[in-house]
């Protein structure tokens, strides 16, 4: 087994001594388990160290592997004059994670490096490797934007690359967890940041690798979580396999969560084939939703999917109920992928003779006009979930206290710029946030006069 072993690790720069000054006896807990992974990456004497890192070059649509035949760092940036860092790449390594990872059709590679320099993802766990471990080599990895099961199949093309080569591994996952554990952190308080944490660390405890998927984007955002596509990177160099895991420590003593994990492979096990359960649970899923959705979810749905297949928009469904054909209203489409958002158009008053068309034209446009999105191609339809928003009248309020960030949405208008923000949507808890959305969608400045307007919805799912 070339995989010897892998470990999720924090970065927090202030755990070196020449950063820290003193801090890091705050995170004793942390630096403790570091030196016990420290040790026993010594002991396995792997030729070469996997690192992946959220703080090398990041693309949305691209994993970067890092060229060349070596690199330092330091930690000037943060304090410390004295630590620095050099390595030499494993270029034929990082040569066959590329070619493999093209083979399999994954956005992985090379290309676009903007800073040769290692980042202090790398610099840390290496800080405290290069104690214990001489003569290795290395490969840093970064994450991206794509979705889980890319990231979770880059995995697999390292370990496929070990073998290949016969090199001896470790993977060193560099990550923190929620940045939103306390209001003095480094992004203020959300709860969302304690239960990401709890949940992570629940499944770094026994080894659940198919959790770690199971997050959805929005939830990990309101986290302000870090190192999860790198666990999942780590994750899926071990599809496969059972694994003896032990979650060292789990610290957040400044607002951040620190985890230190070990997982040692034990033998074959098909069941830990977690990107094929993923995709199964995430097909049954949605399989559940279009079986459940009502006639203006599905009438979405099949306007945006024949319009992609065929480019031509559809005609009126007979059958319809009578309110989408004797109503008009301003219609709201949305779609998500993978939890997070993939496209949103609508119209604040209606502009079609009924609520059926409304829908039919809107759910184009979501899916094709959509400036902050590509276009949605064919591939991806399977996945989409839909929901449609079906606009109440608008009316006059004099101030923030008539809003209700649950219940209504907000219109704010100056001359003819005019801006909407639905309502109940994920993050968005007070009316101040909900006004300001508004605000910036519509190019309005907050010290403008400006007008605001609160409708209610009702949301098709």
């Amino acid at each position: 087994m070339y995989l010897k072993a892998a470990y999720i690790v924090p970065h927090p720069p202030l755990i070196i001594p020449g950063v820290g000054r003193g801090q890091e006896k705050q995170i004793s807990k942390t630096v403790e388990a570091y030196h016990c992974i420290a040790r026993d990456i010594g002991r396995l004497k792997p030729d070469t160290v996997i690192v992946i890192t959220p703080h090398s070059v990041m693309y949305q649509d691209y994993i970067h592997i890092s060229p060349g035949s070596s690199a330092s760092g330091d930690l000037r940036s943060f304090g410390d004059q004295n630590t620095h860092i050099k390595v030499d790449y494993d270029t034929e390594m990082v040569n066959m994670i590329e070619e493999l990872a093209g083979r399999a059709g994954l956005a992985a590679g090379t290309l676009g490096e903007r800073d040769k320099r290692l980042d202090h993802g790398v610099i840390v766990p290496l800080f405290f490797i290069d104690q214990y471990l001489e003569n290795y080599r290395l490969v840093r990895i970064s994450i991206s934007g794509l979705n889980f099961i890319d990231h979770y199949r880059l995995g697999k093309c390292i370990t496929e690359a070990a073998e290949k080569l016969g090199r001896s591994i470790v993977i060193a996952a560099s990550g923190d967890l929620s940045h939103r554990l306390k209001e003095e952190g480094p992004y203020s308080y959300a709860e969302e940041g304690p239960a990401f944490d709890k949940s992570v660390t629940e499944a770094m405890a026994c080894g659940d690798f198919l959790a770690f998927m199971k997050f959805r984007e929005d939830f990990c955002d309101a986290a302000g979580e870090c190192g999860l596509r790198a666990f999942i990177i780590m994750a899926g160099a071990l599809d496969g396999m059972s694994v003896d895991p032990d979650l060292l420590s789990y610290e957040g003593p400044f607002g951040v969560g620190y985890a230190v994990a070990a997982f040692h492979p034990a033998k074959p096990e098909d069941a830990r084939r977690f990107d094929v359960l993923y995709l199964e649970e995430a097909e049954t899923e949605r399989e559940l939703i279009r079986e459940n959705e009502d006639d203006l979810v599905s009438l979405a749905r099949l306007s945006l999917e024949t319009y992609v297949k065929e480019r031509k928009y559809i005609e009126r469904p007979p059958g319809l109920p009578k309110e989408l054909i004797k109503h008009k209203a301003g219609v709201f489409v949305s779609l998500k992928k993978d939890g997070r958002l993939r496209g949103c158009i609508g119209t604040i008053s209606p502009v079609s003779e009924c609520i059926a068309e409304e829908i039919i034209n809107n759910a184009v446009s979501a899916g094709t006009g959509d400036p902050r999105f590509d276009p949605v191609t064919e591939d991806e339809l399977n996945e989409l979930i839909y929901s449609v928003d079906v606009l109440g009248e608008a009316e006059p309020i004099k101030s923030m206290d008539e809003l209700d960030v649950l219940r209504y949405g907000v219109i704010v208008t100056k001359g003819s710029r005019r801006g909407l923000l639905l309502p109940n949507l994920e993050g968005v808890t007070t009316p101040e946030q909900q006004v300001g959305i508004a605000l910036k969608k519509a190019g309005i400045s907050p010290g403008d006069n400006y007008k605001i307007e609160r409708f209610e919805v009702v949301r098709h799912k």
